[in-house]
């Protein structure tokens, strides 16, 4: 029966509802413009307990002219009671205001989503004209009310508008309202309830020979997936595809995706068959849609061994699935504690895809990661145990591991998530880099520095090209958690390394730091560790020493610094001799003044002066004066004629009185 409606275009009426079975309905729908459609009770069309008042006599020619000049007044003053006062008044008088004055009315009304009483004046009005006189409510008017009430979810007052509409033959063409009903209907969970303004708007298209208020595909599949997900009714479902072939409607992909969820729901698989064949004469070569409902329904009532019949099927088609499914078929293998099932699902679906499946599309990465997304963190390491219980080790793929590394990753369980690379490792494949990236940075975020130098040797061990990234987030991680002595020892690891790039900044890191917390002998080393591994000292790796040294009162260091430094500054090749800057000279001389090296001192002077840079001598004097404030010149000369030489020229240059 279904291939034949589909195949056919046969004009099939006697299933169409006629106008005489709504003419009990509604005698008032608007309750003399107070309506209770609005209220949370399900709507219902009789009639209204309160009847209307008797209208008064005609108005005259002037009173009505008074009323429709006060309303338009009130409309421009935004004076919404008195508005409406006035519009009652034309209304127990029979009458109504101009076209102009009462779109304008209807449409401020239901300008306002916030004001529920407002919008049910705009029902009411909008309904009484649709009956007195519908060919004054513009078609813009109605659409702004009906797009109000979407906002509003009231999907009963919109549903009673269209039904006011089709009893007084005010036909609208179905493309104006049938996308906001729709999207109103299924916003509030009613979809099933647009099913019969649907089949009315149908049979006013062949009766009245109106091809404007045929619905369209998007209308046609909102019916049936009432019909379908929601009524779960095969005799409603079957007689919106009898009205698609009558109207002409070609179906699609998701028509025939709401009839296999149906068809598996009720377990009627030649009816699927049928389906699945009538899809491949309109040429639909893609059934992704398809298997979804068909997965769907299945789930529903728990035939889970169908469920995998249908994913292992897909394969042969190249199909994939969204996380919306796959959280769907987690859901059910989950509540029907079947783990070794899904366990099983995976493992036969890796066999049959594809070598070159992209990771995030096979079966295993789907399953684990809405696992994953849907908190069952704890049954993916179940699916993995299993599937490794069951022989399988080998043949697990990335797939799998991925969303459980990722969850560890935002978990920050670390230790956990370098055990599992361990393995992945050891099962001979290969992570990629934005992986071990993600995880190592997670493990410096959690100072887990163990498991970072784990996977980063692991990194390098996998032979991993860009190890840029992840170096220097260890690099910065352990400085700022002022661990000198781990990044000392990590550069010692990794400083042959030609994928990483180490330079004078990261040892200039590390000496900062041992000079930062004290550890001058500890920064002493690293430096000539950096020397010995010909990395080009610079002046802020001498700074870090001077300043470390200063506060340590290891004055001869610094001599010894100097000396190197005189060095290179003096060295008669032009390319390798070093230059100083003002930061430098003003260390080096406060240093060698604070430790009474005064010789010293005077050659920093003389280079600073080669080289033109200017120096604060008060900043000495004071240095002098805190440090050497009792040293007399008598006693020196006796003991050393050559240092105090060097004092008294120092004295001289910095303006001191011998």
């Amino acid at each position: 029966m279904l291939r034949k409606t589909l195949t056919s275009i046969q004009r099939r009426r006697q299933h169409f509802s006629s106008s005489s079975s709504s003419s009990q309905e509604s005698e008032s729908l608007y309750s003399f413009l107070k309506p209770s459609l609005f209220s949370h009770k399900p709507i219902t069309l009789t009639p209204s307990l309160s009847p209307p008042p008797q209208p008064s006599k005609a108005l005259t020619h002037d009173q009505k002219a008074s009323l429709e000049s006060t309303l338009h007044l009130s409309l421009s003053t935004h004076n919404t009671d008195e508005a409406w006062k006035s519009f009652r008044s034309l209304v127990s008088a029979s009458s109504l205001p101009q076209k102009p004055l009462l779109n304008s009315l209807i449409t401020h009304l239901s300008e306002s989503t916030t004001s529920p009483h407002r919008l049910k004046r705009a029902f009411a009005s909008a309904a009484y004209v649709i009956e007195k006189d519908p060919i004054l409510l513009d078609f813009d008017t109605l659409l702004t009310l009906l797009q109000s009430m979407k906002i509003a979810k009231a999907a009963s007052p919109a549903l009673a508008l269209v039904k006011c509409m089709f009893k007084n033959r005010f036909f609208v063409p179905f493309d104006l309202w049938g996308g906001l009903v729709i999207d109103i209907c299924r916003e509030s969970g009613t979809l099933s309830s647009f099913l019969k303004v649907f089949k009315e708007s149908c049979r006013v298209a062949i009766d009245e020979k109106l091809d404007y208020m045929k619905p369209g595909l998007e209308a046609c599949n909102a019916a049936l997936e009432a019909c379908c997900r929601q009524m779960e009714s095969l005799t409603d479902a079957e007689s919106v595809i009898e009205l698609m072939a009558v109207i002409g409607v070609k179906p699609d992909e998701s028509t025939f995706g709401f009839l296999a969820y149906l068809y598996a729901r009720k377990g009627l698989k030649e009816k699927i068959k049928e389906v699945e064949s009538l899809m491949d004469g309109f040429g639909f070569a893609n059934k992704r849609i398809l298997y979804s409902n068909m997965i769907s329904g299945y789930v529903k009532v728990g035939d889970l061994d169908s469920v995998s019949d249908v994913i292992l099927h897909s394969l042969q088609g190249d199909c994939s699935f969204c996380e919306e499914t796959y959280c769907e078929i987690v859901k059910g293998f989950i509540e029907s504690k079947s783990v070794k099932s899904l366990a099983r699902l995976i493992t036969e679906a890796q066999r049959l895809e594809s070598e070159s499946i992209d990771i995030d599309v096979s079966v295993g990465f789907g399953v684990i990661n809405a696992c994953v997304k849907l908190g069952f963190s704890d049954k993916a390491h179940s699916v993995l145990e299993e599937m490794i219980a069951q022989g399988e080790e080998g043949t697990v793929g990335l797939g799998v591991y991925l969303p459980i590394l990722k969850a560890y990753s935002k978990e920050y369980k670390t230790a956990e998530a370098t055990q599992l690379v361990t393995e992945i490792s050891s099962s001979g494949l290969q992570l990629e880099v934005e992986i071990y990236n993600a995880l190592i940075e997670a493990s410096m975020t959690n100072q887990d520095f163990v498991s970072a130098f784990t996977l980063f040797r692991d990194m390098r061990e996998a032979r991993a090209v860009d190890l840029k990234g992840s170096y220097l987030t260890i690099m910065t991680g352990l400085l700022e958690n002022q661990r000198p002595e781990l990044m000392a020892a990590f550069l010692d690891e990794v400083v042959e390394d030609p994928r990483v790039e180490v330079n004078s900044h990261d040892w200039n890191s590390i000496i900062h730091a041992f000079c930062k917390s004290g550890r001058l002998e500890d920064a002493r080393r690293t430096f000539r560790r950096m020397v010995f591994l010909r990395y080009e000292p610079n002046n802020q790796t001498y700074l870090s020493l001077i300043n470390g040294y200063v506060s340590g009162e290891k004055y001869f260091n610094v001599l010894l610094l100097w000396n190197e430094v005189k060095g290179k500054v003096s060295c008669v090749d032009a390319e390798k001799r070093s230059k100083l800057d003002h930061g430098l000279v003003d260390a080096f001389l406060y240093a060698l003044v604070k430790g009474g090296f005064f010789d010293a001192a005077m050659q920093v002077v003389e280079k600073s002066q080669e080289m033109k840079i200017f120096v604060d001598k008060w900043r000495y004097k004071q240095a002098f004066m805190e440090t050497h404030k009792k040293l007399r010149l008598p006693k020196l000369r006796k003991r050393n004629y050559k240092k105090m030489e060097s004092l008294v020229a120092f004295k001289n240059w910095a303006g001191l009185s011998t």
